[in-house]
């Protein structure tokens, strides 16, 4: 089974700006360019998992408007970006520097902004990647660079991280996509 995970469009938001479960459009002519390049490269009768956020249900609606062979009924929910809770929409630079601290301190517990943990996130992604799995289809995500992060360590067999040096550093850039399987 291969996995495509694809990253959104770059959103329309001012660079610096803490964003996950904001649910924010993407830059409408680089999702068309997305979607042509992504189009050009997958394989007939892919199943599709999409992020229920605007900027990756932009990406999918896109896709199939060209590939219509892609088979997409409904959205992932489990595909979602990381809820940072109150920061969401303020500038990085204005968080406090103790919020990020604590963070750090307890990277796999600690709900940044109060609403989501890195283990929670690790754990819908794990039962996303389970079903898809047990599917045993070729699918593509079309999702978060966090969400492909969290992928990724799924696919070296790692379904918790402790601190925060474990966390991948690299994911794809607005746009791009990777390939396991």
């Amino acid at each position: 089974m291969k996995l495509w995970l694809v990253r959104h469009a770059q959103v329309l938001l001012p660079p610096g700006i803490c964003y996950g479960a904001t649910d924010v459009a993407a830059d409408a002519a680089a999702t068309l360019s997305t979607a042509q390049a992504l189009a050009a490269e997958l394989p007939q009768g892919l199943v599709l998992r999409v992020s229920p956020l605007q900027r990756c249900e932009q990406l999918a609606q896109a896709l199939q408007g060209l590939r219509p062979d892609l088979v997409y009924k409904t959205t992932e929910p489990r595909l979602a970006e990381m809820d940072f809770g109150r920061w969401e929409g303020q500038a990085w630079s204005s968080i406090p520097q103790g919020a990020l601290d604590a963070w750090v301190a307890d990277f796999a517990h600690h709900r940044f902004g109060g609403r989501e943990s890195v283990a929670e996130v690790m754990q819908r992604v794990a039962l996303a990647w389970d079903a898809t799995r047990q599917a045993g289809q070729d699918t593509v995500w079309i999702t978060h660079a966090g969400v492909i992060r969290a992928a990724s360590l799924l696919h070296q067999g790692v379904r918790q991280v402790q601190r925060a040096d474990q966390w991948p550093k690299e994911g794809p850039a607005f746009g791009e996509w990777l390939t396991l399987g």
